[in-house]
């Protein structure tokens, strides 16, 4: 019977009850974060300043699964479960022997994933008296989501949007605006943080650092009224995500199926930790064989050509300093369309897996993640995100791989957004203004250069 379906459904009544916490099966735990200014070991109340308490209970937490709040899965059945989708139409048109599924998150209200940790996150922050939020935004995606999100529980939303999309993204920009949230490009002269950027470099077209550093300064300044929020990266931004996962889990036992290959795009690591810790939980414990791999920008190549050092989360070393894989905290990304992908760092839990070899990493040029997501939305319908294009692009060449070697594998990747207010990137694309950006090495190494020195 399944041999006839294309979209898996799941009931609501199957939302996942629980969050699923990687640290608690990592073969080494995580290394410990740091003050950004006394470079010792980060206190819960170090970061009282920046998040609740509870966020700061699940960030430092070694429980394999920690509850969902029923409030939170009221407002998750909104969208979720998402829909598991078998890519039949791909897979004719590349000729592929492969099977090809992809949980499709762009049906949340956001468009995107973020929305799964924004519901949980302002829940938290409303319950312990925040009146708003602050943080920052590459895409747009996740100024959306927290947006909403806020709108939801009737908190205020300070969002800095990185210059370069508050200008190439503005129907993003307005959604975030529709919800009530106030929008600032970044760098800005709201902050001290940001007129020191544009002292430096008036022209600076910003980064997901330089944006971080005006949230949390603007929150650490609020006396308590404002708490900062963060769409990637941290812990348990990551494990919120794990919903995507263990709803795939019981949507690929109805398709008969279980993934060869496992794939998410990478920036800060929200999405590709979404569909790949519940299986790496199964690779590490019951040495399940499956690969999972992660795709990055070539123009942004934290995995595949930063450090594994210890480094600040934002521009002006405000944020605590976290081991990650790195291109430093300096680094200014190229203007590229796959603004959610444009983070100096990667997640600590991401890095650490690809430390110890549990994942892969793979980085895709910009012009092939465009023609890998025409394709995609040429055979499935579906417009995809810039950052989910890299994705894509990794799907094909497994595809292609699989219909050489003459294998059948069966691959699951990620569809973490829609692309519909990505079309001026689409039409730049088809116009043949998009190039391909390779970071030059010197920069990167003029970047790594100012890594902090830690004794660890």
């Amino acid at each position: 019977m399944t041999e006839s379906l294309t979209r898996f459904e799941l009931p609501q009544s199957a939302i996942p009850t629980r969050w699923y916490n990687i640290q608690a099966d990592l073969p080494r735990p995580l290394p410990v974060v740091l003050h950004p200014g006394t470079k010792s070991p980060v206190t819960p109340d170090d970061l009282l300043p920046l998040f609740p308490a509870e966020i700061i209970n699940q960030e430092v937490s070694r429980e394999r699964f920690i509850d969902i709040p029923e409030e939170v899965r009221e407002i998750y059945k909104l969208w979720r479960p998402t829909p598991l989708m078998r890519a039949r139409r791909l897979e004719k048109a590349l000729g592929t022997t492969a099977k090809i599924y992809y949980k499709y998150e762009g049906v949340s209200p956001s468009g995107s994933h973020k929305l799964n940790t924004a519901i949980p996150q302002a829940f938290y922050n409303k319950q312990a008296g925040v009146v708003g939020l602050t943080t920052e935004t590459g895409a747009g995606q996740w100024g959306t989501a927290l947006s909403q999100a806020c709108n939801f529980f009737n908190l205020e939303c300070h969002v800095f949007m990185v210059k370069v999309s508050f200008h190439q993204k503005p129907y993003r920009r307005a959604i975030i605006q529709s919800f009530g949230a106030n929008v600032t490009a970044s760098p800005s002269d709201r902050t001290e943080s940001g007129r020191s950027i544009l002292a430096q470099d008036p022209d600076s077209t910003g980064s997901l650092g330089i944006a971080i550093s005006e949230a949390v300064e603007m929150a650490a300044k609020s006396g308590g009224k404002y708490k900062y929020a963060l769409g990637s990266v941290l812990n348990h931004v990551l494990m919120h995500q794990s919903v995507i996962g263990q709803e795939a889990m019981l949507q690929l036992d109805r398709a008969g199926d279980s993934p060869d290959i496992i794939v998410g795009c990478v920036g800060g690591g929200s999405n590709f930790a979404g569909i790949a810790v519940p299986y790496l939980r199964d690779k590490i414990v019951h040495g399940r064989n499956v690969r999972v791999v992660a795709v990055e920008p070539a123009a942004c190549p934290t995995l595949t050509r930063g450090v594994y050092a210890y480094d600040y989360g934002d521009t002006a070393g405000m944020a605590p300093m976290v081991k990650m894989h790195t291109l430093g905290a300096k680094f200014i990304p190229p203007p590229v369309h796959a603004g959610g992908l444009r983070y100096h760092g990667v997640g600590s839990v991401i890095s650490e897996l690809y430390d110890q070899k549990l994942i892969e990493a793979y980085s895709v040029p910009q012009l092939e993640a465009f023609k890998s997501a025409v394709t995609f939305l040429r055979a499935e319908g579906i417009v995809p995100a810039p950052e989910a294009g890299h994705a894509v692009a990794q799907v094909i060449r497994e595809a292609i791989r699989a219909k050489e070697e003459g294998t059948s594998p069966v691959i699951l990747f990620n569809l973490c957004g829609h692309g519909h207010f990505d079309m001026t990137a689409y039409d730049a694309y088809f116009r043949g203004e998009l190039t391909d950006y390779a970071y030059p090495q010197a920069a990167i190494e003029a970047a790594l250069a100012e890594l902090p020195e830690v004794n660890m």
